[in-house]
């Protein structure tokens, strides 16, 4: 997963396949988000805060599940 400049995400991943993005936040783990545009995850690495990124654009928006005690839920694809 690509690691990313945040206080409170570690990293970044998305699968084109699946439509899902992958979050991992310091602290808390990795959370699978589905159905996610590929633009949305664009928008979400180019953001200059990921924080609030994730907060406006990402978080209530998109079912979720979380995969406790792994750093990421899926390989490469």
């Amino acid at each position: 997963m690509p690691a990313v400049n945040s206080e409170a995400i570690r990293s970044i991943r998305y699968s084109d396949r699946r439509r899902e993005l992958y979050v991992t936040f310091v602290g808390t783990g990795t959370y699978t988000y589905h159905e996610v545009p590929r633009p949305v995850y664009d928008d979400f690495m180019n953001a200059p805060s990921k924080g609030q990124f994730f907060n406006e654009q990402i978080r209530d928006r998109y079912r979720f599940d979380r995969s406790p005690g792994r750093d990421w839920a899926v390989r490469s694809e």
